[in-house]
């Protein structure tokens, strides 16, 4: 299992003075889900990205347990909002081209695999023989997903998976990663950042409020898994975690 650091962390803009993030130290524990919420250009998908090796810290260091992040890796899966699914290749030969990258099983192996994780996101033959333009949005981003768990990287990185999709879907979305998550024999630590509230307390053992590049809020989130999305927003616990977020969020602390 592995941990995921930030220890005093600055990322300034090129050719000014303002901090994209400063002074930013904070710890992922293994194993937990932790969301990273906020205003507009407070820092959430910087942060993000330094924990995939997409962009470097002007100073301090990114680790993964004793290990410093110096560029992108296997041991990260990573989702972005925009799916970035390979257009010219199916859906079954995205997954397989993904695995195959860090597999060295035979090709019927690695088919095998990839049509099992497929069905599990409730994708079927004839959306496996697809290209990703022939399918929604939802259906894309499950494909992004099941990209992500048939790597089995320790540590999964998703940059506003959901926000692309309608309210359905993107309940459907957060049930699926979830139930994936759970099943898993050894739980993945996961840093999500989203700029919805409700879907970071039903995802989250932590919400991390940013605020211009630091952290303005740190919040457990007690509610017992597996969670219920019909019943744990009318719990008063759940109402007195969301008004404290808002209230981070806009900077009244």
């Amino acid at each position: 299992m592995s941990t995921i650091l930030f220890e005093d962390i600055n990322v300034k803009y090129d050719k000014t003075e303002q901090y994209a993030l400063k002074n930013l130290n904070l710890t992922i524990q293994a194993g937990q889900i932790v969301s990273l919420i906020g205003p507009s250009g407070c820092g959430k998908s910087t942060t993000l990205n330094l924990a995939a090796g997409l962009l470097t810290p002007t100073s301090g260091a990114v680790k993964i347990n004793d290990s410093e992040i110096t560029g992108p890796g296997l041991d990260r899966g990573v989702v972005f909002q925009n799916y970035s699914l390979f257009p010219w290749m199916t859906v079954l030969e995205n997954i397989t081209f993904a695995l195959k990258q860090k597999s060295t099983e035979p090709k019927e192996v690695i088919t095998k695999k990839a049509i099992q994780i497929l069905a599990k996101v409730g994708l079927d033959e004839k959306a496996q023989k697809s290209f990703p333009s022939a399918l929604s949005g939802g259906m894309q981003q499950r494909v992004a997903i099941a990209r992500m768990f048939i790597l089995d990287a320790p540590v999964f990185l998703m940059d506003e998976p959901f926000s692309a999709v309608d309210e359905i879907t993107r309940n459907q979305l957060q049930d699926l990663l979830l139930n994936l998550w759970e099943e898993g024999e050894t739980k993945k630590t996961v840093l999500v950042v989203t700029h919805n509230i409700d879907e970071a307390i039903f995802l989250s053992d932590r919400v991390v409020v940013l605020h211009d590049g630091q952290i303005q809020e740190d919040l457990a989130i007690p509610f017992k898994r597996p969670r219920n999305r019909f019943n744990i927003d009318q719990e008063e616990e759940y109402t007195k975690i969301r008004r404290e977020l808002l209230k981070a969020i806009s900077g009244e602390y």
